[in-house]
């Protein structure tokens, strides 16, 4: 359950404040949303006195419902049936063959694993590299791909999970030493720092790397496939 309140004040700022107080946090950590304003008539008071309320929620109590309702949906989807997904694996392997047998010279070695409902792809090799493109452009496509083929004659949503060469791990690795890199210069200057334009699931691990942070805090603006996350001090 949600951990929120409701309070009240004769301004936002108070009824906030008040809010803050009971739950003893700082502002930073709690969604705010205004719920009601009106006058609160006075039987003895020729002046109405302005009430406002609040509902002040811990923002990490958001993230753990929201965590603990992706877990049941991701157990929904993943239910799939075993011979489907052999079935679907079956078909990645001879495409991914036939699609790199057009490549000379190209030494490789093809993994695959079924894990709670996912087919787990891998292709190892030095020259395997190649598959990966620029910021793994070619391997994210690759994976769209393989996606599209696995749930060509499924009934079922089977997801397909690419990495090539260990690029997944590597780039999460140099994306969170980026944040950490980049928040110490923010807490320095004192000015925000604009990253380039990232993935999403690029994006997510840096705001995942920094949101715990009581220093730094992250956004992203602009649209996809241009979107760009910003750090800057709280």
């Amino acid at each position: 359950m949600l951990k929120s309140i409701i309070s009240e004040g004769k301004t936002t700022s108070e009824a906030i404040s008040n809010g803050l107080k009971q739950l003893n946090v700082s502002k930073d950590r709690v969604d705010i949303k205004v719920i009601e304003e009106h006058e609160k008539r006075s039987f003895f008071s020729i002046l109405s006195p302005r009430i406002v309320k609040v509902e002040l929620t811990l923002k990490q109590d958001i993230e753990n419902h929201r965590n603990s309702n992706k877990l049941k949906e991701n157990h929904i989807e993943r239910n799939i049936d075993k011979e489907q997904l052999e079935d679907s694996k079956n078909e990645l392997i001879k495409f991914l063959k036939q699609f790199i047998e057009n490549f000379k010279n190209l030494e490789y070695t093809i993994t695959t694993d079924l894990e709670n409902g996912f087919i787990k792809v891998d292709i190892n090799g030095e020259e395997a590299k190649k598959l990966i493109g620029y910021r793994g452009e070619t391997l994210n496509s690759l994976q769209i791909i393989l996606n599209s083929i696995a749930n060509k004659n499924s009934k079922q949503n089977v997801r397909v999970v690419l990495n090539i060469s260990n690029y997944r791990e590597k780039r999460e690795k140099a994306l969170e030493e980026l944040a950490d890199k980049i928040s110490k210069t923010v807490l320095k200057t004192g000015k925000s720092i604009t990253l380039e334009p990232m993935m999403a699931y690029e994006r997510k691990i840096i705001h995942s790397r920094l949101q715990a942070s009581n220093k730094v805090k992250t956004y992203s603006i602009g649209e996809e496939p241009y979107r760009k996350i910003v750090i800057s001090k709280k």
